[in-house]
């Protein structure tokens, strides 16, 4: 069961309209008062003598509380929620979406059982065999104060109760480590401007690369500003030299009166956030090696072993104690980042997106340090240090993302054991995404190698074209010529290639 709120507005008739008319494509049917703060036949709207409804009656007690107001009532006071069981569930009883309606008012503190008289006045209207629609004016009818903190949560609860009670479908409860969604406006101004995402998108990668790269709040603002990214400060009106927040912002991303826009740290991400980034280099860093040019050519197999280590710990923990995984899980998501950053992977940069999710820890809280994450996180910043200055950038990072994408399946493992269906999902999601970009490595001659038929790979039509969006940049893309000397130790002897027939002349 799913539950939405949606935007909230100030045309109260024109939604109660809606609710009893036909809908969009007719899918209105039979619409009619479930519960509401008082006796819901009583509020039943009438029949006029054409037989149409007549809502005048219905809107002026809903919004008695708000006029009653004046000038102090809010600018949009209407609250709409919808509430809709799975596809597949049994169908529900009026009595039984009565019960969840008041629910959710009372979970929401909206309308609080046995607080009808002095609570906000609200209706449940269903029109349809499988949702019900909650409507309700924010003022309380004794004038107090309508709170309407963390609601959405409060909405998820009373789904999941519903669930419980009558047995429906099991759906993940809330876990708080979503990336904000860009909204509809957003996207369409992306569209108009001709970006490929939203700058909200765009920045909230920028910023987590930046953060899993540096070593310092000054590393990190440098490496912003290297990335062409825009920084605002926010400094303390008692100390004007310390900084207490941030905010960041893309060229040209301006409003409609011509200002910048500017996205807040924590409006990212929960986790991006100054006072969270600011304990990331809290205590001493590990600082990056001053590798010979030998030595940096083993960068990838340092950075796999890293990997391999930390998946083998996340799994042990997984049974043992689960809690103590949470460092090298969000370690993790810094690693695959960095990666994906240095490579200059599409595919890649998808997949540490989509990771993000399960790397963080409930309610945007910082683990305590590890080992194990330590390690993942100073192997990322030599990734970042020295990655331009190897020479092979297709075969010997090969090795590191099938280890990530292993480790990602561990902390996928720990987030089933943690019972947290929403990061599982994502860390499987990016497994796939990881061990797909494997599968589909080019091979001799400039051709992509078939998928390995035993594990998750792409089909063969898209192989050749996966390769080419993992390593835009390596001299194995498919339809182009390796230079000599290129092919890994143990390779097939490079063949040369067989020359064309003859043009045939033309025939009758």
């Amino acid at each position: 069961m799913i539950g939405k709120i949606c935007p909230r507005g100030q045309d109260l008739a024109g939604l109660i309209r809606y609710l009893y008319g036909p809908g969009r494509h007719e899918e209105h049917t039979d619409p009619h008062i479930i519960a509401a703060y008082r006796d819901p036949h009583e509020l039943e709207p009438g029949r006029r003598p054409g037989g149409g409804r007549d809502f005048r009656r219905l809107t002026g007690l809903l919004r008695w509380p708000h006029d009653a107001l004046g000038s102090y009532g809010s600018a949009r006071p209407v609250w709409h929620c919808a509430v809709r069981a799975a596809p597949g569930d049994r169908m529900l009883s009026d009595p039984e979406w009565a019960q969840i309606a008041r629910d959710v008012m009372h979970r929401t503190g909206l309308s609080p059982r046995g607080e009808d008289d002095e609570a906000v006045r609200w209706i449940a209207v269903r029109h349809g065999p499988d949702h019900i629609h909650l409507v309700a004016m924010l003022a309380r009818q004794d004038g107090g104060t309508v709170r309407t903190w963390n609601e959405r949560y409060r909405v998820r609860d009373a789904c999941l109760a519903a669930e419980r009670r009558y047995g429906l479908r099991p759906t993940a409860p809330a876990d708080r480590t979503a990336d904000r969604c860009p909204s509809r406006a957003e996207r369409e101004k992306a569209a108009r401007n001709g970006r490929a995402e939203p700058p909200r998108v765009t920045l909230r990668r920028h910023v987590a690369t930046c953060a899993a790269a540096a070593v310092s709040t000054e590393d990190f603002f440098t490496r912003l500003g290297q990335a062409g990214v825009q920084v605002r400060f926010r400094y303390s009106t008692q100390n004007p030299g310390q900084v207490t927040g941030y905010s960041v912002s893309l060229p040209g991303d301006t409003a409609r009166t011509g200002g910048q826009v500017w996205f807040g740290g924590g409006k990212l991400a929960a986790d991006l956030s100054w006072p969270r980034l600011s304990r990331r280099w809290a205590a001493p860093q590990q600082p990056v090696p001053d590798w010979t040019a030998g030595e940096r050519q083993r960068l990838w197999e340092y950075a796999a072993q890293v990997a391999d280590h930390a998946a083998s710990q996340i799994r042990a923990w997984s049974v043992t104690s689960p809690d103590a995984a949470a460092d090298a899980a969000w370690a993790a998501g810094d690693a695959l980042r960095v990666t994906a950053a240095a490579l200059g992977s599409r595919v890649l940069r998808q997949a540490a997106d989509g990771f993000d999710r399960a790397a963080r820890a409930r309610y945007g809280r910082i683990p305590a340090p590890s080992p194990a994450g330590n390690r993942l996180r100073h192997a990322a910043r030599i990734i970042s240090a020295y990655a331009c200055l190897t020479q092979d950038k297709t075969f010997a990072p090969l090795l590191l993302i099938i280890r990530l994408a292993a480790l990602a399946e561990a902390v996928a493992d720990l987030r089933e054991a943690q019972q947290r269906t929403h990061q599982a999902t994502a860390a499987r999601r990016a497994a796939g995404q990881l061990r797909a970009v494997s599968h589909a490595r080019p091979g001799p001659g400039g051709t992509a190698a078939t998928p390995a038929r035993d594990g998750p790979g792409l089909p063969e039509t898209n192989a050749a074209r996966q390769a080419a969006d993992s390593f835009p940049d390596s001299p194995f893309t498919p339809g182009r010529t390796p230079p000599a000397g290129t092919y890994p130790p143990g390779s097939p002897p490079r063949r040369s290639p067989r020359r064309p027939p003859p043009a045939r002349g033309p025939t009758r």
